[in-house]
């Protein structure tokens, strides 16, 4: 696909949590807890931003009117209630974000402030999100290409949903510092997006200061095309969901403007409340179970009519896609699952009897087409209008709206599109002054390219470029610097270790957690004053890993010593079992003999030292054969 010819602009936001010990405005910890000690419940409310107007996003998240319930974890406080006013901005998150914006050649501001960004959909107490900019500008190379920033904020985290049915978060992430990295729009195909996006992932990585792990990075992806509007799909955790995202939502807009052109064809008149009827009454007499269950709670069905509208709700404007399906994502949203319209009702209770009938009533011609819902008064109310409003818009163009990325890579209807109307000054907090000092520790700090990182280590430890990468990006690199400092130790084998040897247990299904790092020290202690042998390095993560050892020093103890005669026994024994397969196979007897000497000495003994034995005993055999 031509990108250039479509107009396709595509601008990324990337949001890393950073690694602090505690939260952004408090002095809780910064770590994931699933200690609940007590629930509550918020009821938010929208507020105006700091020109007098109300947000279109938080309006249309009013609408649903919900009390919000929130558990309250071990390592949340008054703040995080929003019970008590933020403390003091934390100062190691803003060193990092600093060193960050620092890397990215970002001009850093003198003095900023604390925003509040109102947010109402529940993932915060407070009905908004505190968010300082530190800097604008800047860029990165990628590819030989400089790929412009446009702003870096450090930002609190929202609460963590728990279950969206009953609308429930947990407040453990919430206040957790995040930086949110927001990229120029560029026209780039969706594979390029995923690399420029991995690239700056490993750039917030070469600095060792961000967390690691599910949900610690997200991307948010802002998509457009040449004669539509911008639409934002949030939710995207893994790379490969946001290259398919991206191209779903490049099909779904180019579609989307297939109909826009068509409406603009039909000369469609704009649709109104007068298209609104109720057919409660008349639905009644058709006994569905459906409807009998709408009914039940005294709710209402409305039919919204659609003049000229003849073929577009179920046109198959992209592969899968149909004006019909985007409507029912925005009923949804408002809890309304019940949908019909006139130009599918095939598998449903509703059969061209009906039709006919509301047809004649409304006096609704087979050029136009209808919709119907059900619900409660308030809900329909609420629900109609927007599907009118949206209706609408598509005559003129794509609806600029907020959407949220699904595991498979589409994309569904979350609210309208945000704008700088919920944006208000924090009035809890003073200005936050970043002084010349703290920019000039941020360049002292500065870290080097992914690359250049990668290749310092491979020259410094000896490893071939693969180990040298798996090392740095490993929760261990602390630990293997650290041990790597006594020269007794291989690097390329503690690399090993702590990269293969773990992960291999892990996928056993062994505990990784169980492995503490001062555990890991005392092995690697135990090899380096030549008490246990390399074999015995595994057998020590297993046993602590499966918990069946609580030291290394365990280890030792349960090993009994043995002698070089009891070694020369246990060899001899084996020669003498195996002479047959010694006198065919000759010197080349030595691979399985290795294994069944090591299946009883290993960890007793190193396998350098029995190699050598075997082949002076394999050597006699032969001679005295």
């Amino acid at each position: 696909m031509d990108w250039k010819k479509i107009g396709l602009l595509i601008g990324i936001e990337i949001h890393q949590q950073l690694l602090t010990s505690k939260k952004l405005f408090c002095n809780c910890d910064n770590c994931d807890d699933y200690n609940v000690y007590k629930k509550i419940s918020r009821k938010l409310r929208i507020s105006k931003g700091e020109l007098g107007h109300y947000d279109q996003s938080s309006l249309f998240e009013e609408t649903k009117s919900k009390t919000i319930s929130y558990l309250a974890t071990k390592n949340s406080c008054l703040v995080e209630e929003d019970e008590e006013p933020p403390h003091d901005l934390n100062p190691d998150a803003k060193h990092v974000a600093l060193i960050i914006a620092n890397n990215l050649n970002s001009y850093i501001f003198s003095e900023t402030y604390v925003m509040r960004k109102m947010v109402i959909d529940g993932s915060n107490t407070s009905g908004f999100q505190r968010t300082i900019l530190i800097s604008s500008g800047g860029n990165i190379k990628i590819n030989n290409q400089d790929i412009k920033i446009q702003t870096i904020c450090l930002e609190e985290d929202s609460a963590r949903i728990i279950t969206g049915k009953t609308k429930e978060y947990s407040l453990d992430r919430l206040g957790v510092p995040l930086l949110e990295i927001a990229l120029a729009p560029i026209c780039a195909s969706p594979a390029e997006i995923k690399k420029i996006s991995f690239d700056v992932g490993m750039m917030l990585r070469t600095t060792k200061k961000v967390k690691r792990g599910l949900g610690t990075i997200r991307q948010d992806v802002n998509v457009s095309i040449k004669g539509g509007s911008i639409v934002e799909i949030k939710g995207i955790q893994n790379l490969d969901q946001l290259e398919k995202a991206i191209n779903y939502e490049i099909q779904r807009q180019i579609g989307l403007l297939k109909i826009v052109q068509m409406l603009r064809s039909k000369n469609i008149h704009e649709i109104s409340d007068k298209d609104i009827h109720d057919i409660t009454n008349i639905a009644k007499a058709w006994k569905t179970k459906q409807i009998k269950k709408i009914l039940e709670c005294r709710n209402v069905i409305k039919l919204i009519k659609l003049g000229n509208f003849s073929g577009i709700l179920g046109y198959e404007y992209s592969s899968g896609m149909r004006v019909y399906e985007e409507l029912i994502q925005v009923t949804r949203f408002f809890g309304i699952s019940w949908i019909y319209h006139s130009n599918y009702v095939a598998n449903n209770e509703i059969n061209e009897k009906h039709t006919h009938e509301i047809r004649n009533l409304l006096k609704i011609s087979h050029d136009d087409e209808f919709i119907i819902i059900g619900g409660s008064e308030t809900n329909i109310s609420i629900t109609t209008k927007y599907l009118i409003k949206r209706i609408n818009q598509l005559k003129e163009t794509i609806p600029a709206e907020t959407r949220i990325a699904t595991k498979d890579g589409t994309t569904l209807f979350m609210r309208p599109k945000s704008g700088s109307d919920r944006m208000y000054p924090e009035t809890d907090l003073p200005p936050i002054i970043i002084t010349e000092k703290e920019i000039d520790n941020a360049e002292h700090n500065k870290s080097n390219s992914w690359e250049e990182t990668i290749k310092s280590i491979q020259k410094k430890y000896e490893l071939n470029y693969q180990l040298a990468e798996q090392m740095f990006d490993s929760e261990y690199f602390e630990l293997f610097t650290n041990l790597c400092a006594n020269k007794k130790l291989s690097p390329n084998f503690v690399s090993s270790s702590l990269c293969s040897t773990i992960t291999k247990l892990q996928r056993e299904g062994l505990d990784p957690t169980n492995l503490s790092c001062t555990e890991i020290a005392n092995t690697f202690n135990l090899l380096s004053e030549d008490r246990i042998t390399n074999e015995s390095v595994e057998i020590i993560f297993r046993g602590l890993m499966s918990q069946k050892l609580k030291t290394a020093y365990d280890h030792v103890h349960n090993v009994s010593k043995i002698s070089d005669g009891q070694i020369n026994s246990i060899l001899d024994e084996l020669i003498n079992n195996n002479k047959n397969f010694i006198y065919t196979e000759k010197q080349r007897s030595i691979n399985k003999l290795m294994g069944l000497a090591m299946k009883e000495l290993r960890g007793k003994v190193k396998g350098k030292k029995i190699n050598l034995l075997l082949q002076k005993k394999i050597l006699i055999a032969l001679q005295n054969n």
